[in-house]
């Protein structure tokens, strides 16, 4: 069951982060980038001493935020930033 939950929160952050940055990719890419971008969104989120909701909503905006700087970098390493 957890991990239908990471693929749908991944999905739906992966999708928004690329609505936010003006980046087209997949399902799958979307998924990908939001899982990741979860990852990335809980441990900046850690250091940083926030305490984000907890539940569906939490994990969501953590995801997003993390989704977000994952594609920033990405597209600063692509050239395009």
């Amino acid at each position: 069951m957890n991990v239908i939950l990471w693929i749908t929160i991944g999905g739906l952050a992966g999708w928004i982060a690329s609505l936010v940055m003006k980046s087209r990719s997949s399902l799958l890419m979307n998924i990908i980038v939001g899982v990741i971008g979860a990852f990335i969104g809980g441990w900046l989120f850690g250091v940083l001493g926030i305490q984000p909701a907890g539940g569906f909503a939490g994990s969501l905006v953590t995801a997003v935020v993390g989704a977000v700087i994952l594609i920033f970098a990405l597209q600063v390493v692509q050239g395009r930033r």
